[in-house]
């Protein structure tokens, strides 16, 4: 504990430090009362709570502004739908690879494209958020109701962009990243009280069960973010005049699980396709009656067998897309570098790719376990809104993005000569001596 009390100390005796961290909280703030202004012309007592669906994913990601229809109810969730949109043609597309290669110009024009897109489709989930909402809570509906609206959610998208921007330049932490965790983890403490409280004092050994059971879950979703397997480098030595250059050895750290959480967002946007689809036919045949009934419920056994195979082969595709062994092979051989044992060129991507398959495989098993573990918790008693905290999307984002805001407070305590958040001065999973080549 004393240990505890001096690295806090510790951290706020770094004025750059401290400065960065209440930054951070004070635009967190600023975020969430955001999430409680609810549009102008809607009765928010007559609000209806959409908990399931799609709409509950994203009422998990933006903590509750999506069903208090509040003016941040998009949140920052169109910027990632087109940067999703940006990343996929920089794949398929050779002017946006361009781009991609042009360094920061390319990156900046990238970012410019990011934003415009942001905008259009801003308009085009306000219109249809506009629908989600109960005719009930409408008060002043018309079409200058609409029109505003419309123009608000925008401006309230536009808004969360620019904290998030403010956050990655003045804050700690990537801003974006904190906007979606800080939404998630704020439904957490009511979460654990109204568990707590379901059980009462008869039940109070499970709720303990539980809560040990979300630590190793916890645990093992930290240690699936954090794998990697380094593969080594070696520099040839250059002789320039008097001094010896290179010839030092580094490791290609090729993560685990590189795909992050984007599988299980494109297996989850899936999942609904059945049951919506069944839906059509529903009155007219048992099967679709069943399809319905099955794919609704994701503690069904149908369900998580579908969305893991899903989870696995996003976890391969979007792996495939990202990496490229082939680039990294031809930036080694520019840079004088090559894998011990392994000739430079063709043989040396066949390799890479040949580990990252290898790696990805149980990296993709294990994110599909993970995925669905939220599924066991209900069918063993969990409550549905604190079973979402064992698995899937929520703990995945939460877990990668409070490592990466550790690990900047970390290198601002090691360039300070300060003693690490660790017994070891390093938090596990940093590059050490690493390098891509």
């Amino acid at each position: 504990m004393k240990k505890f009390f001096s690295t806090i100390s510790n951290i706020f005796s770094i004025e750059e430090l401290r400065t960065r961290i209440l930054n951070t909280l004070g635009f967190l703030i600023i975020f969430r009362l955001g999430s409680f202004i609810t549009l102008p012309g809607i009765d928010p007592s007559k609000l209806v709570d959409n908990a399931g669906g799609i709409f509950g994913l994203l009422d998990t990601f933006l903590g509750g502004a999506f069903s208090n229809a509040s003016i941040f109810g998009l949140g920052i969730m169109p910027y990632i739908s087109a940067s999703i949109v940006l990343q996929l043609l920089t794949v398929a597309v050779p002017y946006f690879q361009k781009l991609q290669k042009e360094g920061d110009s390319g990156r900046k024009k990238i970012s410019q494209i990011t934003r415009v897109l942001t905008l259009f489709i801003c308009m085009a989930q306000s219109a249809a958020y506009l629908t989600t909402i109960s005719a009930d809570a409408i008060v002043l509906n018309g079409f200058f109701f609409r029109i505003s609206s419309m123009i608000m959610l925008t401006a309230g998208t536009v808004f969360c962009m620019w904290l998030g921007e403010k956050i990655t330049d003045k804050g700690i932490g990537n801003g974006i990243s904190m906007l979606i965790m800080i939404g998630i983890i704020s439904r957490f403490p009511a979460s654990i009280v109204a568990e707590a409280m379901s059980r009462g004092m008869s039940q109070m050994l499970f709720f303990f069960i539980e809560m040990v059971a979300l630590f190793f879950v916890v645990m093992a979703t930290v240690a699936l973010v954090q794998a990697i397997r380094r593969i080594p480098v070696q520099y040839a030595k250059q002789v320039v005049g008097n001094k010896v250059y290179g010839g030092q050895r580094q490791y290609i750290p090729l993560k685990v699980n590189s795909s992050g959480v984007m599988p299980i967002i494109f297996a989850q946007s899936l999942m609904f396709l059945p049951a919506m689809i069944g839906g059509i036919w529903a009155e007219n045949s048992d099967t679709a009656q069943w399809v319905v009934s099955t794919f609704s419920r994701v503690e069904s056994w149908q369900y998580s067998l579908l969305f893991a195979i899903l989870i696995i082969v996003f976890t391969f595709f979007y792996t495939a897309i990202t990496i490229n062994p082939t680039q990294i092979s031809d930036d080694m051989k520019r840079n004088g570098g090559f894998i011990p044992g392994i000739k430079p060129g063709k043989q040396t991507s066949e390799f890479i790719d040949g580990v990252l398959s290898r790696i990805t495989l149980p990296g993709s098993v294990f994110l599909a376990i993970i995925a669905i573990l939220p599924a066991f918790a209900i069918l063993g008693g969990v409550s549905r809104g604190f079973a979402q905290f064992y698995g899937g999307t929520s703990l995945l984002i939460m877990v990668g993005v409070i490592l990466d805001t550790l690990q900047q407070i970390e290198s601002y305590l090691l360039m300070r000569h300060y003693e690490g958040m660790m017994k070891s001065g390093r938090v596990r999973g940093r590059s050490q001596n690493t390098g891509t080549a």
